[in-house]
C-alpha cells in the first residue's frame, strides 16, 4: 500500500435522468464521501461538482476538468467519487483516466465499487467495472433505438410538427388548413421559381397572416423528406437513420427528387420552360431508372426532344411518344375539362367530402383564438405578440371558411356527369364548328400546357424494348388520385369509356358505360330530350362470336350504349341485350337559343313536383313506352 498522503478532490455528478433517483442527489453524494475520507484519514481539498450533466463521451463537464487541473498542480492526489458511473461510463474514457492518473502519481478511490488503483488489482476492477458499465448503456441504447424505428415507421415523428402537418394523437397527419401552402411552395419552386422569390410571394399576399418570409425557410420546407412521407432520424450525425413511408405524403416522391435536382442549378436565375412534355413519367425497360431528357435545335429553329437512358444507352423520340398514345390524348384532353368543371369538384365534395374535416379544423382553429386571446390577457403575451399570432389564426378561419363555402354551392352528382359527357358529344356531333371554337384539341395547345395535362393524369409511362433495341410504349398508368373515382363511377355506370367496334365493315370506336337501372337510364334520356331530339334502339352483343350487331345505323351517330341487364349478376351469358343512345347527323338542338347547350345541363324533372306542359307530357309518355317494350322483352326472355 502506497503511504503517501491523500489529498482527496471529491466529485459529485447528477445527471438529469438521476435527479429523482434515491441517493444521487449532490447533498447525499457530498455527505458519504466526506464521511469516507475522515475514515480513511483523507485530507479533502475541495469539492468538484457537476450538475445535470451525463458521463457520456464528449460531455463538457467543468468541475470534472478543473480536478484533473488541480491534480496536475498537485493540489490534491485522489479522485474521490460514489460510483465509478459517476466518473465514466466509457471504457475509451476510462483508459485516458487511468494514464493520466499514472503519469501524475494520482489515485481513485470510489466509496460504492470497492475501487482503489493504489494497486494493479484495484485498476484492473477499475477497467472491468467500466466494461460492464459501458455495456450496459449501449443494450440500453440500442432498446431505445428499436423502440424509437418502432415508433417512426407508425407515424410517430419525434419532432415538431411541421408546417402542413398536424398531430392526431401521437401520428403526424396532414393538416387541412396549411397542406396546400407546401403543395404550393413545391409547385412554384418545380416552374422555377426561386427560394427568395417564393419568399417575397408569400410576403406580399401575407400567407398564414405572416410577412417574415425567408429564402431559407422555403428551402428548408423543399429539403425536408417528411413531405414525401419519408422521415430522417439524426440527420446532423454521422449515421441517420432514413425511414420510407412513415406519415402519408404532401407531395410525390417524382416531384420532391426534382426540385433537389434543380438545387444544383442557379435558382436565382433558372426558370424551367417546361419543354419536356413527358418528363420524370419515363423509365428505361432494363435498369428501370427514370429517363433523362435532352433536346437538339436545328437551322430552320425547329426542336427536337428526346429521352434516355446513360446506363443502358436507349433512346426513344418524344414525337414516337405522342403518336402512340395520339389514340387517347385527345380523350384526355376533352376528359380534362369535364374533370375540372364536375368530376374533380364532386371528388371533392362527395367522394373525400372534407366539409366535415373543415368544420372540425375551423372549431380547432376558434379554440385556438380563445386559447390567444386568454394568454393575452393573463399577461402571457405582449400587445405586439398577441396581434401577430391573433392575425395568423383569423387568417386561417378565413381561408378554410371560403373553402367550406365552396362544398356548400358545388351539388353535383353521378347523373350530372353522364349528362355533361354526353352533351359534350352531341355537340361536338350537332355543332361541330361551335365546339372546336370554345374547345382546343391537342395539336392546338402550347407545350407547357401539354406537359401541365401529362402531368395532372400521368403517373408513369411504361417502356419495352423492341428486337431492334428500339423503346416504345407498353402501358399508361393514370394517377390514382383520378383514376380511382373515374373506375368507381364506370363501374356504377355513371361514366363512358371508349373502344373498339365493327359497324358494317367499318371498325370504329364507340363510347360503352356499365349497367343502370331502368329508372336512372330513363330520368338520363328524358334530360337529353330537354336539349336534343335523342333516340335510342336495341343492339345485341354475341359473347362467343364477340360480335355486335346493328340494325340500322346508317345516319346515326351513336351517343352511348349500355348494357339493359346487369350481365355481372348473370350466370351464363350467350349474348346481352343493349340500349344504343343516338342522335341524327342533321339534327340540332330543340332549344331557342342554342348557346345554351354549351353552358348548361338539363335539370331533374320530377312529374310528380308539378304539372307538366303538353309537349314534355307526350315526350315522357313516348320514353316510357319504349322502355316498357324493352323491359317486357326481357323479361319474356328470362
Amino acid at each position: 500500500m502506497n503511504e503517501e498522503k491523500k489529498i482527496a478532490g471529491i466529485y459529485i455528478r447528477v445527471s438529469t435522468e438521476d435527479q429523482a433517483r434515491e441517493g444521487f442527489s449532490l447533498p447525499e453524494q457530498e455527505k458519504r464521501l466526506r464521511a469516507m475520507c475522515e475514515y480513511k484519514n483523507y485530507e479533502v481539498y475541495k469539492i468538484y461538482k457537476d450538475a445535470g450533466i451525463s458521463a457520456k463521451t464528449g460531455n463538457h463537464r467543468p468541475a470534472f476538468e478543473e480536478l484533473l487541473e488541480d491534480i496536475k498542480a498537485k493540489k490534491c492526489n485522489t479522485i474521490v467519487v460514489l460510483k465509478l458511473d459517476r466518473l465514466t461510463r466509457s471504457v475509451y474514457d476510462m483508459e485516458h483516466i487511468m494514464k493520466f492518473l499514472d503519469d501524475n502519481n494520482a489515485y481513485l478511490d470510489c466509496a460504492n465499487d470497492d475501487i482503489n488503483t493504489t494497486n494493479a488489482n484495484g485498476k484492473m476492477v477499475a477497467r472491468l467495472l467500466t466494461t460492464v458499465s459501458q455495456n450496459e448503456i449501449e443494450r440500453t441504447s440500442e432498446r431505445t433505438k428499436i423502440g424509437l424505428a418502432g415508433a417512426i415507421a407508425s407515424g410517430h415523428i419525434p419532432h415538431k410538427s411541421p408546417l402542413g402537418y398536424k398531430r392526431e394523437g401521437k401520428i403526424l397527419v396532414p393538416d387541412l388548413s396549411t397542406k396546400d401552402i407546401i403543395v404550393r411552395i413545391f409547385n412554384l419552386y418545380y416552374e422555377g421559381n426561386s427560394y427568395q422569390t417564393i419568399a417575397n410571394i408569400f410576403k406580399k399576399e401575407e400567407v398564414l397572416g405572416r410577412t417574415n418570409w425567408y429564402d431559407s425557410t422555403i428551402q428548408k420546407i423543399l429539403e425536408n423528406e417528411i413531405y414525401k412521407g419519408d422521415f430522417v432520424h439524426g440527420k446532423r450525425t454521422k449515421n441517420p437513420t432514413y425511414y420510407k413511408d412513415v406519415v402519408e405524403p404532401l407531395v410525390s416522391k417524382e416531384l420532391w427528387e426534382e426540385c433537389q435536382v434543380q438545387k444544383k442549378k442557379n435558382s436565382r436565375s433558372y426558370k424551367r420552360t417546361l419543354e419536356y412534355l413527358f418528363l420524370q413519367k419515363l423509365r428505361c425497360p432494363k435498369c428501370n431508372r427514370i429517363l433523362g431528357g435532352k433536346a437538339t435545335t436545328k437551322k430552320n429553329g425547329n426542336s427536337y426532344y428526346y429521352y434516355y437512358c446513360n446506363d443502358c444507352k436507349l433512346t426513344i423520340k418524344e414525337t414516337d411518344i405522342e403518336s402512340e398514345i395520339e389514340h387517347f390524348i385527345n380523350d384526355i384532353y376533352e376528359y380534362d375539362s369535364v374533370v375540372n368543371q364536375i368530376l374533380l369538384p364532386m371528388i371533392k365534395t362527395k367522394i373525400e367530402n372534407p366539409k366535415e374535416e373543415i368544420q372540425k379544423e375551423i372549431s380547432n382553429q376558434n379554440q385556438k383564438l380563445d386559447r390567444i386571446k386568454k394568454a393575452y390577457v393573463n399577461g402571457i403575451f405582449k400587445l405586439e405578440e398577441y396581434d401577430e399570432e391573433r392575425k395568423i389564426v383569423e387568417t386561417t378561419i378565413t381561408e378554410l371558411e371560403n373553402r367550406l363555402n365552396e362544398c356548400e354551392v358545388l351539388q353535383f352528382t353521378p347523373e350530372d356527369i353522364l349528362i355533361k359527357r354526353d352533351i359534350d358529344y352531341i355537340n361536338q356531333v350537332l355543332y361541330p364548328e361551335e365546339y372546336k371554337e370554345r374547345n382546343f384539341s391537342w395539336e392546338e395547345l402550347t407545350r407547357e400546357e401539354k406537359a401541365n395535362l401529362v402531368m395532372n393524369y400521368i403517373d408513369e409511362i411504361k417502356l419495352y424494348e423492341t428486337s431492334n433495341h428500339e423503346c416504345k410504349v407498353e402501358e399508361i398508368f393514370f394517377r390514382e388520385s383520378i383514376a380511382k373515382p373515374c373506375n368507381e363511377l364506370y363501374d356504377a355506370g355513371y361514366i363512358d369509356k371508349k373502344d373498339y367496334a365493327l359497324m358494317g365493315n367499318v371498325v370504329t370506336k364507340l363510347r360503352f358505360s356499365e349497367y343502370l337501372p331502368f329508372d336512372k337510364v330513363s330520368q338520363h334520356i328524358f334530360r337529353l330530350r330537354e336539349f336534343y331530339n335523342v333516340g335510342y334502339f336495341e343492339a345485341t352483343y354475341y359473347y362467343n362470336d364477340k360480335v355486335m350487331f346493328f340494325n340500322g345505323y346508317e345516319e346515326r351517330r351513336i351517343v352511348r350504349i349500355f348494357p339493359l341487364e346487369d350481365y355481372r349478376k348473370m350466370d351464363k351469358l350467350e349474348q346481352l341485350k343493349l340500349g344504343v343512345i343516338y342522335v341524327k347527323d342533321g339534327d340540332k338542338s330543340i332549344l331557342e337559343n342554342e348557346e345554351e347547350v354549351f353552358e348548361y345541363i338539363p335539370p331533374v324533372v320530377n312529374s310528380t313536383e308539378y304539372e307538366l306542359d303538353e309537349e314534355t307530357r307526350k315526350k315522357r309518355e313516348q320514353i316510357e313506352k319504349e322502355w316498357n317494350e324493352i323491359k317486357s322483352k326481357l323479361d319474356d326472355k328470362k
